[in-house]
């Protein structure tokens, strides 16, 4: 996406719903739900990561992670990474197998795309873009 104005944004009435940016860093958050989301997809790239290769990974200024929750249940993720040409890339996007169908991942996409376009340390992107 190249303007924030491309969004046709999904909503979830459902109050229980509910998404917001995981502001303490852990890495074995980003691990596990990267093998619990990914599994059903065969995410394969960090699979044979180490456990220094995900610290790094997750304590990388340009990385931002979300997570989403149905009744206090950890029903999903997404993680922004500003790149260096400017832009933010969904690097990862998904609900757990279980909230799959239950009309969340909508509004799981439009909140990762809302927050990508919004300004990130005073800086607006250029493009919103994910690598599938």
């Amino acid at each position: 996406m190249r303007a924030p104005g491309q969004l046709r944004a999904k909503r979830c009435a459902d109050a229980r719903f509910q998404i917001g940016e995981q502001t303490e860093r852990d890495w074995r958050f980003n691990r596990d739900l990267y093998f619990r989301v990914g599994e059903q997809w065969e995410w394969l790239d960090k699979r044979p990561w180490t456990d220094e290769q995900w610290k790094q990974y997750a304590s990388a200024p340009e990385l931002r992670t979300f997570a989403a929750y149905y009744d206090d249940t950890l029903a999903g993720y997404y993680e922004l990474r500003r790149d260096t040409e400017g832009g933010v890339e969904i690097a990862y996007f998904g609900l757990l197998p279980e909230f799959i169908g239950q009309g969340l991942g909508g509004a799981l996409l439009t909140s990762a795309i809302e927050e990508a376009w919004s300004r990130h340390r005073g800086i607006a992107p250029k493009r919103v873009w994910v690598h599938t």
